[in-house]
Parts: C-alpha cells; structure tokens; sequence
C-alpha cells in the first residue's frame, strides 16, 4: 500500500476471536511493535439492538500531552473558570476568554503568555442582594461574562451575569495584541437582560450578526420563562422581538444550545437564524425532554396587530437521533447536549453535527447525528402539527393553509406586495400562533447515529468538527468532549451501504485535574483545539503523528488522516491532494 506517496511494506498479522455474554470480540495483532488494532466491543441495548464501540488507539494521559509538546494550558489566576465564554478569532489572529469578573485577551498561539486582561466585577451591591437570596458567594454571586461577540472591527460586544443581574457593554479592541487598545467602555454599560443569564450554570446560546444579537435564555430571576429573542442592532432597525410567552408550546422551559445565521436562497431577504434547543414535553401526560430545531426570518419585525413585538415567522420541529431496533423499538438519545455546523462549498447548506444523551434510567448513553440541511427545511416545507387543546395529542393538520405560507419570510422572492411581517394577515399572524410545531421530524442522515458509547463511565458533552481532505475521498474528524475530562478524537467513514465504521484515533487527558469540557473550538489554520473546562483553558495540537510508530507499516495502520509517511517518519501530511485515509494495508488490518 501507499501512504503520503511512499510504499510500505507488507505486515504479518495474527488474529483470533471469542464471544462473550455481551457479544463478540475481535482482536487483531500486526507484529509486536505494531499497536492493538481492530478491537470491537458489541454492546446490547435495551432495544437489542447491538452497537460496534471501538477502542482509542492511543490513550494519552495530561503528562504524556505535556511530554509531547501538543498541550499549553491558561489557569486563571483566581481561582479556577467555573463558567466561561470563548471567543476565537482567527482572521484577527485574537482569542478571548470570560471569566469571573475578567475578560482575557489571549495570544492563540501560545496560550501560556502573560495575556491581557479587563477587570468587570458586578457591583458591590448586587453582589450583596445575590447573598442574600441564598445564592452561592462563590459561584452564583459574581459577574461570570456568558457573552462575547465581535461587533464590528473595533469593538466587542460582551455581557455577564452580575451577580443574577445581567449588564452588557462595548469592549473596545485594536491595534497589536501586546500594546494595542483594550478596554471595556464604562459609559455603555445596560441592563443584560434577555441577552445574558441570571445563572451562570444555566445552558444558553446567542450569535450576533449584522450587529443584532439573537439570544436564547430566562428572562427573570428563577429562570421558568425562557425564550429566544432579537434586539441591539443599528438604528433605526432595532425590533426587539421574542417568542410569545402565553403560549407554553411555541418553548417550554428550554435549555438552549447554539444559534446560527443560514442564508435559504441567494435573496438576503430569506436570511433565517436556525437555533437548537431541548425543551420539556408540553402534554401533561409526557413529561419527556424533546430536542428541537427552530428557525426565525433574520427581517421579522412582528405583527401590527397580534403578535406585536413577537416572532410572527417562529417555527419548531423535532431533532430524532435515535437507534433502530427490533419491530419498530427506537433506542432514543433525546437529549441535545452540543452542535457544530461544519461549512460546506456551499454556504447555504453546512452539514449538522450534534450530540445527543439519553434521559433512560436503564443504561447511560450519547451518541453523535448527522443532519443536512436540505432534509431540515423539507420538514420546515412540510405539514404542521395541530392540537385541539392541552389534554389532546399532537396530529397533521390537514385544514387550509392561509397565503403566504406561515413561517415564510417577507420577500420579493414569493410576493412583492408584502414588505415587512406587518404586512401579513390576521390570519397567517394567527395561524402561526397555534400552529409553531412542524409536524414531521428531523432525521440523521444515515438514519442513525455516527458514533455511539452506552455503558461508559462518561457522557459526551461538546463536539467540534474539522474537514480533510484524502486520496480517497473527504473525510470528517470529530473532537468530542466529554464529562470526564477527556477528548475523542473519532473519524467515522460510512459505507455505500449506510453503515459507519468509528475510528477512536485517540483518547486525550487534556488537563492536569479531570473536569467536564465546557466549551471547544477548533482552528484549522492553526491545527489547534481550544478546550475549556473549570480547570482553565487548553491549546491541544490536532495530530501526534510521531507518536503512531517509527515504521510505514504502523503510521499506515494509525489510519489518522493528519498524517502520512514521508520517506522517513509518520509526520504532519499537507497535501490534501494526495493523503489517503484507507489504504490498503489498513484495510487488510481490519478485514
């Protein structure tokens, strides 16, 4: 076979296998100084539905990241990040972190430099009303900045908790990271509220874009009312808007995920804000948590006589990602946890990722789905759900459809005569009002999950996502975090039948104290993971290609598709053009 050009040279390859109580395991073994390969465990669920897990090929502890030179961690020096922001900018060359009472300006590229840093603690006062309503002195009653956006070239926009009191403000920021301007601009400090949590533990998202800033969480003290809202943007378009709080079915006590702006056609007038959010079940009946995408028209301005200052274009459906089993019985992971969209050629459709748990007090689960955005606008383009009261059940609706179609924006592109949402009819306005859940749901792309652990000691809590390029094809690799401290690097590579294969190139400790990631991001250009947890802040290299061997043979078996043998040693590969993934030794491994 070939990697990166150079042939390698055959393998001697011993193989057996046994079957256990919970299935069937294989092992394979090259020669002694190749790793273990090919392990698979087949785990029942309770559907019966057996599941492949693949065992990491490298597991590699904090001290042997730092041994290696691919981990720099940032410890805040107070006392641990508890709850944090993350704002990385790559065109800029920037990374900023929130913490407690501090915005840090970070060098990307060395996380270890002395960085830079704004004091912003929530006033005294507030603090003291915070204590005295029973909340935690030290991790409830501070300012922890849940909000940082770049607004335009000089200028952020971020906000914090403030001590259960949200405030938001304008950071100012140019020039060099080391002597550049960087501060926060006292004179625009406002009330946070509807942008930014009271609670710092609370999950919630927001995206600011065309400097509107588009934020989904609880809008009172006790977090029970929460909602997804617009407001900022430049006069004289500012519409503060949000979703109607009468009615518990358009969002039910929503734990809120990411938000994201799609462009639908080539008409800017169709621009929508997808947003992913798990939420409690609305029939008493059902207390189960539902994972949901919704969407908003980007030019909504509410209705002119119902709905005023309300969404009038909300819709929701449900996200499935679940297992297929035995006469029809779903092993479901229904509850969201994290999403990345990966772009595409195509800016109009980026492929979904998201990560899924199960709420079953049988076994503990997560699982990875893959979604198109072609198959979530046809369930948007779909029929409605209808429900004749609180003690009914969910069905189509099959009566008639007023013009133009609820949740379609106002645009030249279906009718002219209807500028602005103010413009629609009573009837669509009131249509939409009863009527905000789709009908159909959302289903994987493989019509399964990509990746599955049941009957682990860890969840899956974030997944970033990074696209390369192979002789073979175009492959996509998956860094998932997970409660336990730790980071999977996973390639799965589908069939032509629909299955998947998962690849664990790798199980990494990325700080010195285990804690559950709170937070990734992931440059490409600077092939670096950015990891956060409790912990601190940590800059992980996205490949260890010399680690995987000093013989073709065994940089070949790896199968990462970071790298490839050069001639010499298993290193870095950069010509997308020409790294192969599957080659024909490692194909022979697994067979």
């Amino acid at each position: 076979m070939k990697t990166g050009g150079t042939e390698c040279e055959p393998v001697e390859r011993l193989s057996w296998s046994f079957t256990g109580g919970q299935g069937r395991i294989r092992l394979s073994l090259a020669h002694p100084g190749l790793l273990v390969l090919g392990m698979v465990l087949l785990v029942l669920l309770p559907s019966g539905e057996s599941v492949k897990q693949s065992v990491p090929r490298v597991q590699l502890s904090y001290k042997e990241l730092e041994q290696s030179g691919s981990v720099s961690v940032f410890l805040s020096p107070t006392d641990g990040l508890h709850s944090h922001s993350v704002l990385l900018d790559e065109e800029r060359g920037r990374l900023l972190l929130g913490t407690r009472d501090s915005v840090y300006l970070l060098d990307p590229d060395h996380l270890s430099r002395a960085p830079r840093k704004i004091s912003w603690p929530a006033p005294r006062d507030r603090v003291e009303m915070c204590k005295l309503a029973g909340k935690n002195a030290h991790l409830e009653c501070g300012n922890f900045v849940r909000v940082l956006h770049n607004y335009n070239h000089t200028h952020l926009y971020t906000c914090g908790t403030g001590a259960f009191h949200p405030m938001c403000a304008f950071i100012e920021i140019s020039g060099r990271r080391e002597e550049g301007v960087f501060q926060l601009l006292s004179g625009t400090v406002e009330s946070g509220r509807l942008k930014c949590p009271y609670d710092p533990r609370q999950p919630f998202t927001s995206v600011l874009t065309d400097q509107f800033l588009y934020a989904g969480t609880a809008s009172d003290f006790l977090g029970k009312d929460t909602t997804f809202t617009r407001s900022l943007g430049p006069p004289p378009d500012q519409h503060y808007i949000r979703t109607e709080i009468s009615e518990d079915y358009w969002i039910n006590e929503a734990r809120f995920i990411s938000a994201h702006p799609v462009s639908d056609t080539y008409n800017p007038d169709d621009d929508k804000i997808y947003f992913f959010f798990r939420e409690s079940s609305c029939d008493r009946s059902d207390k189960s948590v539902l994972s949901r995408v919704a969407r908003v028209c980007k030019n909504d301005v509410g209705g002119l006589r119902s709905l005023t200052n309300k969404w009038t274009t909300f819709l929701k459906a449900r996200l499935v990602c679940s297992i297929p089993g035995p006469e029809g019985v779903d092993t479901h992971f229904d509850e969201l946890q994290d999403i990345f969209m990966l772009p595409s050629r195509d800016e109009k459709n980026p492929v979904v990722y998201g990560i899924f748990t199960t709420s079953s007090s049988v076994f503990r689960g997560s699982a990875v789905c893959v979604y198109s955005m072609a198959d979530i606008r046809a369930v948007f383009n779909g029929p409605y759900a209808h429900k004749e009261g609180p003690d009914h059940r969910w069905v189509e609706y099959e009566g008639r459809i007023p013009y133009p179609r609820p949740g379609t924006c106002p645009s030249k592109t279906y009718d002219p005569r209807i500028k602005t949402t103010k413009d629609f009819s009573d009837e669509v306005v009131s249509f939409i009002r009863f009527h905000p859940l789709m009908f159909r749901s959302v289903y994987p792309l493989t019509g399964r999950p990509v990746f599955t652990r049941v009957r682990v000691d860890y969840a899956l809590t974030q997944i970033v996502v990074d696209r390369v390029m192979a002789e073979d094809g175009q492959y996509e690799i998956m860094f998932l975090g997970t409660d336990a401290g730790s980071v999977l690097k996973v390639v799965s590579i589908t069939q032509e039948n629909w299955s998947t294969e998962e690849v664990i190139l790798e199980e990494l400790q990325v700080f010195q104290t285990p804690t559950p990631i709170l937070s990734m991001e992931i440059s490409s250009k600077q092939q670096q993971l950015y990891v956060g947890s409790g912990a601190g802040l940590a800059q992980v290299s996205l490949s260890r290609c010399h680690l995987y061997g000093q013989v073709c043979a065994e940089c070949c078996l790896a199968r990462d598709p970071y790298c490839a043998w050069d001639g010499h040693t298993c290193s870095r590969y950069i010509s997308a053009s020409k790294r192969a993934l599957s080659s024909d030794c490692s194909r022979e491994q697994t067979n």
